[in-house]
Parts: structure tokens; C-alpha cells; sequence
């Protein structure tokens, strides 16, 4: 078979599996992936207010991409390989340029349990070297295993744990066709590897999960502290759009950022009396006036484990 052949029957067959993924999901109902525009050569996709189940594809966390003439890049590549087909089926609805480039925010499932279908295609794979550490981790094998059965069958034996081509360990400028893009490092804060990404021709703010707008924020083993400290430096770019993790665009930086900012202060004015006064997180937990929060999608799910997770945190850092 000539090299030609070879790619065009390749091109054939990787349209058959973007088919055949693409009839699965619309027989099982799944959630519908509609791409919005940000920015002249940026668009997202928006996750469901959730939590990951097989119904949803795991489909609860943004990504986003930008067409440059070089190639596209991709921030975040989605929590299944299934949901990174549909994502690659959708930008080569936009563009035929390939992609090139994942960037990726930070290293929670939702997030990169896409990345295999990414390399698949050639993409090189960016990310914060702090990752290295959990991606090595019995947590990383542990949540994978788990999630072969929560997500079944869009998680399976098949899914793997994906490291990055290129680990960075500070702030790095990355041009792509011409186009630049600035990657910062704002962790430790949603976890040690964070990193934020702006386009600053157009004024886009990429911001992971420092950003959740509309929703209770996943806190779990994240330092809150510095937390706070980053969404400081992320209002000291000039954005005019923000595209956070999980919710919507946010086109007034600094009052969609306040929501994060004064739930994880709460939590640490609350928790952190309490953990002075060595109080039971039980009692502690009972007596917090939460009305500002509960109305909240996720508040029933995730709020008491954020509070006892940063009633943990406080206790530490008093000691």
C-alpha cells in the first residue's frame, strides 16, 4: 500500500468511527455538545451542571480550541475519548486544519480522559510538570479503575492515563501559526497543576477550574488559600472573555470571579473558626448559615465535602 493509500483509506476509516460514535450517542440520548463561538478564532464547548455519569459521557467540563493557519489548538480535551471524537468531529466542521496542540489546564478526569483520541490524531500535548506527581499516583490508577465502572462503556479497558509531550515549569509562550498564546502557571490553588491560558490578540481568557460560574466549585484536596490568590492574578490579565472550566462564558471578569472568590472565603472563614476552636466538623458543619450557596446546582452533592475538606485543610495549616 503507497503512503497515499495509506492515508486516504485511514481517512476513511477514522470518518466511519466519527459515524458510528456519532449514531451510538444519538440512540442512547446523550447530551448535546454545542459549540459556541468566543472570539474571532475561538470556540468552547460547555459542559452539563452534573456530575459525571455514563448517561452524560462524563460530559461535565468545558474545552475550548482556536483555529490558527498553522493548526488549531485545543484547551482541555474533554472527560472520555468518545466526547474528544465529537469534539474533533465538530472543529472539522469549522476547519480542516489539524489539531496540533492540547493545552491542558490541569489534570482531573473531566479533563483529560480525552487526550488518548488527541494523540491519536498527532496532537502534542502541553501541560504543568506538578502533574507529573498525581499522574504517577495510586489516586490516578484508583479513579480510573472507578471509573470504568461509573462510566461504562464510555470509560473502559481501553481508556488510558495520558502524560504530557511537554512539561513545562513556568510561564511559556506558545506560537502556533503565528499566534500566541501565554500559559501561566496559577497553582498550587484547584490542584498543583494549574495553569491558565490567554490569547492575547483577541482578549480570551482560558481559565480552567480556578473559574466555575453559576455552580458550587469542586474543592476537594485544593488549597484555597492560594486559590483566592490566583483569581487575583488571572483579573491582572486583560481579558475581555473568560471561558472558565465549567458554566458559561463570562464577559465581566471580576463580578463572574467573585461568586469562587466568596464561596471559598466562606468556606475558610467558617471552617477555619471552627478548627481553632477544635470544634467537630459535624457540629460545625450544622451550625454554618449556607443560604447564600444552597441554591446552587451541585450545593447537595459537593458542598459538605468541600467544607470538610477545608476544615481538614485549616486544621493543617493551624498546626
Amino acid at each position: 500500500m503507497t503512503r497515499t493509500t495509506h492515508f486516504w483509506a485511514w481517512r476513511f476509516l477514522w470518518g466511519v468511527c466519527l459515524q458510528a460514535i456519532a449514531m451510538m450517542c444519538f440512540a442512547q440520548g446523550q447530551p448535546e455538545m454545542t459549540v459556541q463561538r468566543v472570539s474571532p478564532s475561538a470556540w468552547y464547548v460547555e459542559g452539563v451542571s452534573a456530575l459525571g455519569t455514563s448517561a452524560n459521557q462524563n460530559f461535565i467540563s468545558n474545552a475550548a480550541f482556536v483555529v490558527t493557519p498553522f493548526g488549531v489548538v485545543v484547551i482541555d480535551s474533554l472527560g472520555s475519548p468518545a466526547l474528544a471524537v465529537r469534539l474533533l468531529a465538530e472543529i472539522k466542521k469549522i476547519t480542516p486544519t489539524p489539531v496540533t496542540h492540547v493545552l491542558i489546564t490541569h489534570y482531573h478526569a473531566d479533563h483529560i480522559y480525552g487526550l488518548q483520541t488527541f494523540k491519536a490524531v498527532g496532537a502534542k500535548v502541553i501541560a504543568h510538570e506538578a502533574a507529573r506527581e498525581y499522574l504517577n499516583s495510586d489516586t490516578a490508577r484508583l479513579r480510573l479503575e472507578a471509573s470504568r465502572q461509573e462510566l461504562a462503556p464510555w470509560i473502559d479497558a481501553q481508556t488510558r492515563l495520558v502524560p504530557a509531550d511537554e512539561w513545562i515549569g513556568g510561564a511559556t509562550d506558545l506560537v502556533v501559526g503565528g499566534v500566541l498564546f501565554q500559559i501561566k502557571p496559577v497553582g498550587p490553588a484547584h490542584t498543583a497543576e494549574d495553569i491558565a491560558i490567554y490569547l492575547p490578540s483577541e482578549k480570551v481568557l482560558f481559565a480552567g477550574d480556578l473559574v466555575f460560574r453559576s455552580r458550587i466549585p469542586y474543592v476537594g484536596q485544593a488549597d484555597s488559600r492560594h486559590w483566592i490568590a490566583a483569581l487575583d492574578t488571572l483579573l491582572s490579565f486583560d481579558a475581555q472573555v473568560v471561558v472558565p472550566g465549567h458554566g458559561s462564558l463570562s464577559k465581566d471578569a471580576r463580578t463572574d470571579m467573585q461568586l469562587t472568590r466568596d464561596y471559598l472565603a466562606y468556606l475558610r472563614s467558617t471552617m477555619g473558626e471552627a478548627a481553632k476552636n477544635m470544634e467537630p466538623f459535624e457540629s460545625a458543619y450544622a451550625a454554618t448559615d449556607w443560604s447564600a450557596f444552597e441554591h446552587l446546582p451541585l450545593f447537595k452533592v459537593a458542598n459538605r465535602m468541600n467544607a470538610y475538606n477545608t476544615f481538614l485543610l485549616l486544621e493543617h495549616e493551624g498546626n
